[in-house]
């Protein structure tokens, strides 16, 4: 929902305030939203991206530059790919979301390709509706819109989301493409990136339900997105119908709690500016004023992942660990205090954590003395 227009002007002026004087926003993307679904708990993530706080010079600056980002072959071959997947109007893509998603509909003999051309992304936005509405009230045709531009209110203002693909089915219900060049093999993809390539495309699915909201009658919006991908080791084109409602869900939610991030800058201490331009003590204490959430899978995700991870190793947090770990530990949040449970130098006998870390600990002190013998023999 978008944010009341004196709340929204006050939280738009106060984020300004932390990017810094005279510092323009970094725009927001499918996948720094779909990142922050990865890691819904880290309010450093939340309020930098809020702000519009360019990470990667951020990074640069606290001396922890970014390695994160696609290399210029990996974008090569993935544009060459998504262009043999898309020629002659489509009709490989539309066989496949055919196939994959709705095989009771006609063959897609010939498709509709409209002309998303405009000025600016306001123009293509609106451009965008008007295919996407003119292609609903078609029924029996196949649409298939390459590249449209989609707007998503992200705390009161506008992100511009750019999509592989949008098809409109003959029914006039519609559908998110994604169009990765990691393969599958056998059917089936490194699921790592088959998840965040679900969570880029709950983002579309999101923006293209508020464009839906918007028509006299609302079409749906098919929950189920199609990813296409090299089959094998091939060039070729094989895909997967992948249900996003989980990760729509969480992304929903993330946003909502987006629009109110005047909380975690209402709780900053005066003054406080991410600038790249402060000297790197102010410019560090300013970082670690916001708690982060540092978890393994950040550093494909996010561009302070070197910078929190170093943090997190100094403090001994478990959560550079992973979170399935994190979980178990229940209130033992630092690797001392997990150590010092399990030689019961501290911690609460009744935890089960505490409990089944004294338990593995006897098991590996009776193993080791059992090897200890073994070796004497």
């Amino acid at each position: 929902m978008p944010l009341p227009r004196t709340r929204g002007t006050a939280l738009r002026h106060r984020l300004a305030e932390l990017r810094g004087p005279d510092v323009p926003a970094k725009a927001l993307d499918a996948r720094a939203l779909a990142a922050l679904a990865a890691n819904p708990g880290c309010k450093r993530r939340a309020i930098l991206d809020g702000a519009g706080v360019n990470k990667a010079a951020l990074a640069g600056a606290l001396g922890s530059p970014s390695a994160f980002g696609q290399s210029q072959f990996a974008l090569t071959r993935g544009n060459a790919f998504e262009a043999k997947v898309k020629a002659d109007g489509g009709a490989e893509l539309l066989r496949l979301v055919r196939e994959k998603l709705d095989r009771g509909a006609e063959p897609p003999a010939h498709a509709r390709v409209p002309e998303l051309t405009a000025t600016g992304p306001e123009g293509r936005t609106a451009r965008t509706a008007l295919a996407l509405r003119e292609a609903t009230e078609a029924p029996g045709e196949w649409t298939l819109l390459d590249h449209p531009m989609l707007a998503l209110d992200v705390a009161g203002s506008p992100a511009f989301l750019e999509p592989d693909a949008v098809v409109v089915h003959p029914d006039g219900s519609w559908t998110v493409v994604e169009i990765k060049s990691f393969p599958m093999l056998d059917g089936s993809a490194d699921p790592a990136k088959v998840g965040a390539a679900a969570r880029q495309a709950a983002v579309y699915v999101l923006a293209l339900e508020q464009v839906a909201a918007r028509l006299e009658s609302a079409p749906r919006v098919r929950d189920r997105v199609l990813l296409v991908c090299p089959k094998d080791f091939s060039n070729l084109p094989t895909a997967s119908a992948v249900d996003v409602r989980k990760q729509r869900a969480v992304t929903a939610r993330q946003l909502d709690r987006l629009t109110r991030i005047e909380d975690i800058a209402d709780a900053l201490p005066a003054g406080t500016c991410f600038s790249p331009e402060l000297p790197a003590a102010d410019l560090t204490a300013a970082v670690e004023s916001v708690p982060a959430t540092y978890a393994p899978e950040c550093l494909s995700a996010c561009e302070l992942a070197f910078h929190c991870r170093a943090r997190s190793l100094e403090s001994g947090a478990v959560t550079s660990l992973g979170r399935s770990v994190r979980a178990e530990l229940g209130g033992l949040t630092t690797v001392e205090d997990v150590l010092s449970a399990a030689r019961s130098e501290s911690g609460d006998p009744d935890d089960p954590a505490v409990a089944a870390l004294r338990r593995a600990a006897r098991l590996r002190a009776e193993a080791l003395g059992q090897e200890a013998v073994a070796g004497c023999r």
